[in-house]
């Protein structure tokens, strides 16, 4: 089933842009890891990337229920604001993403967050996070009044990061700053960052 929406609320643009960031996130994951389970953290209410990514075992984490018709992915309703645990074991994942969500999250929620990705995460697994670029906030809010993007999500930003800052959250986490690759695509609006236990 593909989605009629792809985010909450309306943006020309949002089925293009949720289609480059599933193509990048794909992209950054290693085939050999494709065998073993994914966690997307804050999938939205259509798990895009999940429905369009190959994986033994998929597991979702979002703020709202699960679809209607959607098979093969376990869902877990948690507000990480609140509590930044997950209800793993560890190591248990191959791959952990958090795809233009941490823009949303309480910046103190963030570290016990990554903390507890760093524990579910398998030795040589990796953990893909893509957000916004810190200099692209007024360009996106124009987006949002031009209906280009969601105004809804983007009235929900309230943290934007850069590329060191997220280096420091990952190594507060425990992840080895040795251990971590950085970039950016969306023509520079957004950062990816790619951390491996």
């Amino acid at each position: 089933m593909e989605p009629s929406r792809f985010t909450r609320g309306k943006g020309l643009l949002e089925p293009t842009l949720s289609r480059w960031r599933a193509n990048q996130a794909n992209r950054l994951i290693p085939a050999d890891l494709r065998k073993g389970r994914i966690l997307d953290i804050g999938c939205g209410a259509y798990p895009y990337f999940l429905t369009h990514t190959y994986f033994e075992e998929k597991f979702a984490i979002e703020n709202g229920p699960q679809p209607n018709q959607l098979n093969g992915i376990n869902w877990f309703c948690l507000n990480l604001n609140e509590t930044p645990s997950l209800p793993f074991e560890d190591n248990y994942f191959s791959a952990i993403t958090l795809l233009a969500v941490v823009e949303h999250l309480d910046p103190t929620s963030l570290v016990l967050l990554l903390q507890e990705g760093y524990r579910v995460l398998a030795p040589g697994g990796v953990l893909i996070l893509t957000t916004p670029a810190a200099w692209s906030d007024g360009v996106l809010k124009l987006m949002a009044r031009l209906a280009l993007v969601s105004k809804e999500e983007i009235d929900e930003h309230v943290y934007a990061y850069t590329l060191p800052l997220i280096g420091w959250y990952f190594g507060k986490a425990g992840f080895q700053m040795t251990r971590l690759k950085f970039g950016y695509f969306e023509s520079m609006l957004n950062m990816w960052s790619v951390a491996r236990k």
